[in-house]
């Protein structure tokens, strides 16, 4: 029995936070003519730029979570029966904190979710860190895990959310910077490792240099774009492969889920303690200083 979830993955440049209007009228472009109940999704702060291609200061167009953004998101998704990924944007929570959050609207206009950036890109990014992990239900299709640019590069993000039973990783991304090629690998690994589909949708010129792609449980990658352009990256995966790869193994050999069985002894984590700390994250670093 197929699980089948269309996917329309928007590579497109940034855009101001208050244009609103034009971020809408693009939704629209890229899904008229598709599937029904797709999956939409744009890149990293898609709106949140300060002119073409110079991303904003996190408090210019911050704006608490469920503000006037919010509504025409969740009308949006509504009046086009699906589910929407806005990309990320700027959030005014608590006191001085503004978050790079990335919030999820269903087919009945209801937002389902928001997950605020774990580790932003430091010492370049300057908005306050969440501190969850977040995966959401798409009602009668599966469950999607959110991610956004540099958190794929922190593996435990990736198999705390396929843990959380996440078959799908949808990882917005904003990367102008030569360090995409290593991205592309690190979401592969990442698919390949925890057997779930992973999506990653950067921007393009010239808020971003492309290189979206959809990636399949064993790795290899089903989908994506030939360069930096505007495009609309389109796929149709099916949800009940990662039961099918878990269940006969990547390359019909590997079955990382069935690894530890009752009986087997308890392995324990001394590298987190429970948990990971900023203040003993760096532990093993040297004040030394590096070679020349």
């Amino acid at each position: 029995m197929a699980r089948p979830l269309p996917l329309i993955l928007a590579q497109a440049p940034g855009r101001p936070a208050d244009d609103l209007a034009g971020f809408a009228a693009d939704v629209e472009r890229r899904v008229k003519l598709r599937a029904p109940g797709a999956l939409v999704v744009y890149p990293e702060l898609h709106l949140g730029e300060s002119a073409s291609g110079v991303p904003a200061a996190p408090e210019e167009g911050a704006e608490p979570l469920d503000g006037k953004r919010d509504a025409v998101f969740a009308e949006l998704a509504g009046d086009l029966g699906i589910w929407l990924v806005p990309g990320s944007v700027y959030e005014r929570g608590t006191g001085d904190c503004v978050h790079n959050t990335t919030p999820v609207y269903s087919p009945r206009g209801e937002r389902l979710a928001a997950y605020r950036k774990i580790c932003p890109w430091r010492p370049y990014e300057t908005t306050t860190p969440g501190n969850r992990f977040e995966v959401v239900d798409l009602a009668g299709v599966g469950r999607i895990g959110l991610s956004i640019c540099y958190d794929t590069w922190f593996p435990e993000i990736s198999r705390h959310l396929a843990w959380m039973g996440a078959e799908l990783i949808v990882n917005v991304v904003r990367t102008s910077t030569s360090d995409r090629a290593q991205e592309v690998v690190l979401s592969r690994a990442n698919a390949i490792t925890n057997q779930v589909f992973v999506a990653s949708v950067n921007a393009a010129a010239p808020s971003g240099i492309g290189r979206s792609l959809v990636i399949d449980p064993q790795g290899t990658v089903r989908a994506e774009t030939v360069d930096a352009g505007d495009s609309t990256l389109t796929d149709v995966i099916d949800l009940d492969e990662v039961s099918n790869v878990r269940r006969y193994g990547t390359a019909g050999l590997n079955r990382i889920w069935g690894q530890f069985r009752p009986g087997d002894p308890a392995l324990e984590l001394p590298l987190y303690g429970g948990r990971i700390d900023p203040a003993t994250w760096n532990a093993a670093h040297t004040t030394e200083e590096p070679p020349r």
